[in-house]
């Protein structure tokens, strides 16, 4: 027999799916992650390792990812002052999420286009993910 719930329960059930795509989502957010566990440590090294991300926007987003405990900023009190950006031990709890969400983007780009990649977008996206699987497997 199947087995119904009211609104309130679905609405609770979904809440932890919908803190994890507000923490995550966004255009930007994993990219950072990931240039943080590459070894950007400066703020100007991760701007320049994602192109076209502001300056604006990035300091939005490192503030984020420090308030969900996923980037650790440590300043250096030096002259000049030394501010850098590590991945925090939790960090590393993304990984299974990032994985399962790469094979479910997969199977819907081969459902809905019949591929998983245009010709354009193979060799792009060949070296970010031999890049994003090194990032995984140094861990």
């Amino acid at each position: 027999m199947e087995e119904h719930h009211d609104h309130k329960e679905c609405l609770l059930a979904l809440r932890p799916i919908r803190d994890t795509l507000d923490i995550i989502s966004g255009k930007w957010k994993l990219q950072i992650i990931i240039s943080v566990n590459a070894g950007n440590r400066r703020f100007t090294e991760i701007r320049k390792s994602i192109p076209k991300l502001t300056p604006k926007v990035l300091a939005k987003e490192l503030k984020e990812l420090e308030q969900n405990g996923l980037i650790e900023r440590i300043v250096t009190e030096s002259y000049p002052i030394i501010i850098e950006y590590f991945p925090t031990d939790y960090t590393s709890t993304l990984d299974q999420v990032v994985i399962s969400l790469q094979d479910w983007g997969e199977n819907h780009r081969r459902h809905i286009f019949g591929t998983t990649h245009t010709p354009a977008e193979k060799s792009k996206v060949t070296e970010t993910t031999n890049e994003q699987n090194k990032i995984i497997s140094s861990k």
